[in-house]
């Protein structure tokens, strides 16, 4: 058994200055990530609408409400005491679009998701997909076309 206090998890941002605290590490997930996020109104689970082809994700709101926007598809406000699934390959990117605090747990299923997807255009062919990758200087993102590999620069 793994037991830890998310008060005692360092807050790990990912290129925003939110409360992310990651909680598969101190808690040996072999196939599960776990994340808790606390959110100021206006600040956003991500950074922008993506999808992870590999993993499928559950968002559980402890408290407020969160809004997650979808690609090509209307809003959905998931409130406290509910939770939303989004399969491999669905579009999403929540926030707290609320006047008050947000609570969530995000799962992701398996762990360790690496393959990243963001609704851009190729410059090279045109494919409507890029996937996000690490930029190599360690600050941000880039994006690489999977299917001609070209590469985009990022965040």
């Amino acid at each position: 058994m793994q037991h830890v206090s998310i008060d005692d998890v360092e807050p790990m941002a990912m290129g925003a200055d939110i409360d992310r605290r990651g909680l598969s590490d101190p808690l040996s997930t072999e196939n599960l990530a776990i994340n808790h996020y606390h959110l100021e109104p206006g600040e956003r689970l991500s950074g922008s609408v993506h999808t992870h082809m590999d993993q499928e994700e559950v968002f559980l709101v402890i408290e407020g409400e969160a809004t997650f926007e979808r690609l090509d598809e209307d809003d959905v406000t998931v409130g406290a005491g509910e939770a939303v699934r989004f399969a491999p390959g669905e579009y999403q990117s929540g926030g707290n679009s609320g006047d008050g605090g947000l609570r969530v747990l995000g799962l992701g299923a398996p762990l360790g998701s690496e393959d990243v997807r963001v609704p851009q255009d190729c410059p090279e062919c045109g494919n409507d997909n890029l996937r996000v990758v690490p930029a190599e200087d360690g600050e941000g993102f880039d994006s690489v076309c999977p299917e001609c590999g070209a590469e985009v620069g990022g965040d």
